[in-house]
């Protein structure tokens, strides 16, 4: 399973510095995550400070 960060994101770059198949990548005005290199593993989710990210 994919996830998404929603729009709540600050941009702290906590999940880009977590994901382990380096899958988020800084967009515009919030962090992205590429669905093709996402593993569906979660460690961004609980690495997000605000919890900006949700299942796809």
């Amino acid at each position: 399973m994919a996830y998404k960060i929603t729009e709540d994101c600050i941009s702290c770059g906590s999940c880009a510095d977590a994901c382990p198949v380096e899958a988020i990548y800084e967009g515009d005005g919030k962090y992205e995550i590429d669905p093709d290199k996402c593993a569906g593993c979660g460690t961004c989710v609980d690495a997000c400070p605000i919890g900006a990210i949700q299942e796809a």
